[in-house]
């Protein structure tokens, strides 16, 4: 095994036009085969999680990424924080349903691969994407620059290659937990639609925040609380729509007023227009004024659901633009 360059250059590498289209091909190829067999068996959720030796690389690694993203996570029993970014990296593969594959290498045990991806120490973060590797981070990270990294990762990973992931049947896995019972929430996600109802859209902020704050991953909440605070932002802009449209359109490097108008555009159901307008303020801005407008626009995705086309098409622009 003979891993990339590992510069910081890493996801810009992906885009070689032969390594993409070769990547692509294969990707195309196995779908069309797995459809003349009836389809690709779905994994259960503990098959998104496995342990990789340096005997089985080609095979759990290399041969997989042609399908679907590989996250490898060095580790060591002795590491402190590799046991804080471990687990977190676990739950997120599960949640991510086949997204991407988490692959766990003990750096004790594999000391050759650990040489040939040149870590310097760990917890470290890689990931291979069509036999192609590119470092991610290092270092006990937070959740949401993890989260924005996997995302950029997977729209990369479809876009310049064609994966698109592996089934996943939460069923087929007699040993995994159980879903958690909605009833310890239901009190809150009321409490969210009754103030809602009330216009009072901080109450509902807060309902949703106090579900998150027990389970980030729910989906409900993640939601509403997407879409409770576009309310309240847009609340503030109708006094003056017109105004806000206009700034936005006299100063295109105004991030502010570009965030106003993309948030009108999405309240008006002008969806590919407001991540149409984020994108390109994202391909023209730098610094905390990028992340702003980048974090803004997950915001939004997060108010139209993922599994939305246009959702699709605008994380695709927003990893060309950023790579």
């Amino acid at each position: 095994m003979q891993p990339r360059n590992m510069s910081m250059s890493g996801v810009v590498d992906l885009a070689a036009v032969k390594a993409a289209g070769e990547a692509k091909a294969k990707a195309e190829q196995a779908r069309a085969e797995a459809a003349r067999q009836g389809g690709t068996a779905a994994v259960p959720p503990s098959a998104l999680v496995i342990d990789v030796d340096e005997a089985g690389f080609e095979r759990d690694v290399l041969q997989r990424s042609a399908e679907v993203p590989v996250v490898l996570d060095f580790w060591a029993e002795w590491c402190e924080p590799c046991k804080q970014l471990g687990p977190l990296l676990e739950r997120l593969a599960v949640e991510y349903h086949g997204r991407f594959l988490l692959a766990k290498i003990d750096v004790d045990a594999n000391q050759m691969l650990m040489q040939q991806f040149g870590i310097q120490g760990i917890p470290a973060v890689f990931a291979v994407v069509a036999g192609q590797a590119l470092p991610l981070f290092q270092g006990a990270v937070p959740e949401a620059q993890i989260r924005e990294t996997l995302d950029q990762l997977i729209a990369v990973g479809e876009e310049r290659f064609g994966l698109t992931g592996i089934a996943v049947d939460a069923e087929a896995d007699p040993s995994a937990p159980a879903p958690r019972p909605a009833g310890p929430y239901d009190s809150l996600l009321e409490a969210a639609m009754v103030a809602l109802d009330a216009g009072d859209l901080a109450g509902a902020v807060q309902a949703y925040k106090n579900v998150l704050a027990d389970d980030p991953a729910h989906p409900e909440a993640k939601l509403g609380l997407a879409q409770a605070e576009l309310l309240a932002r847009v609340q503030d802009l109708d006094l003056d729509p017109g105004a806000v449209r206009r700034n936005a359109a006299d100063d295109p490097a105004d991030v502010t007023a570009q965030l106003a108008a993309a948030d009108l555009d999405l309240a008006g159901g002008h969806v590919q227009d407001a991540f149409g307008r984020l994108v390109e303020t994202v391909r023209r801005t730098a610094g905390e004024d990028r992340d702003a407008v980048r974090l803004r626009l997950l915001e939004l995705f997060e108010v139209i659901g993922s599994d939305d086309p246009r959702v699709t098409a605008a994380r695709q622009a927003l990893a060309r633009v950023l790579f």
